[in-house]
């Protein structure tokens, strides 16, 4: 496994949602998988999976895998329009801990540019057009980001430390998509929240619940 440098999250590292799906694909299986990042994924170098534990080429464990229990809760959709109004008073577009983030950096035209805005009950939301070349890892990466901004606040950044997703289906090349996200309970530097990615016709895409990590 190799995550490649165009997929990166904060600078020299790899997108957490993004080098999580890597993983979670490696993984194998159907049924949710959580992942645990012991450390910021390593960019263009080779990662191994042993059992449960993916290692660099020195040894260190860079992420824990296991099966996840089944994730029930989803965070509810809304419409594209609405989806839309809220990316547009995106606090990143101004004021972004990565702005080259790879999901959600206003600074790459060649990222997924997903970028969600508050809604007035503290959701998040923001509209998605799939890219031309469509991955499970491009659907754990739209589920990331989203959750974050939930708890991402001025002068405060988050980073991904553990994630669990199912995916439920891929969206096209260029479907117009909606992804969600909500805070479900901060305790101290930790936020647990969740995200849902929705389908042009309204659809479950996938669902996941992630734990982000204040950085001091």
């Amino acid at each position: 496994m190799i995550i490649e440098a165009r997929f990166n999250g904060p600078p020299g590292t790899g997108n957490g949602g993004w080098s999580a799906g890597v993983f979670a694909t490696a993984y194998g299986g159907q049924r949710p998988v959580e992942v645990t990042l012991r450390r910021p994924p390593p960019l263009d170098t080779p990662l191994t999976l042993t059992d449960d534990q993916v290692h660099d080429p020195d040894g260190e464990v860079i992420a824990q895998l296991r099966p996840a229990e089944e994730l029930d809760d989803v965070v509810p959709p809304v419409d594209p329009a609405t989806a839309r109004a809220a990316s547009a008073a995106y606090p990143g577009l101004t004021d972004h801990p990565f702005p080259g983030c790879y999901v959600c950096g206003p600074q790459r035209l060649d990222g997924l540019r997903i970028f969600p805005g508050r809604l007035p009950d503290g959701r998040t939301a923001a509209p998605f057009q799939a890219p031309a070349q469509v991955s499970v890892a491009t659907v754990w990466a739209a589920l990331d980001c989203p959750g974050g901004w939930a708890v991402i606040e001025a002068g405060r950044p988050y980073v991904l430390g553990r994630i669990a997703a199912h995916v439920e289906a891929l969206p096209r090349p260029g479907d117009e998509c909606v992804v969600t996200g909500a805070v479900v309970e901060a305790m101290g530097r930790k936020a647990l929240v969740r995200t849902s990615l929705y389908g042009p016709d309204g659809a479950l895409l996938g669902h996941a619940r992630a734990t982000w990590i204040g950085r001091q």
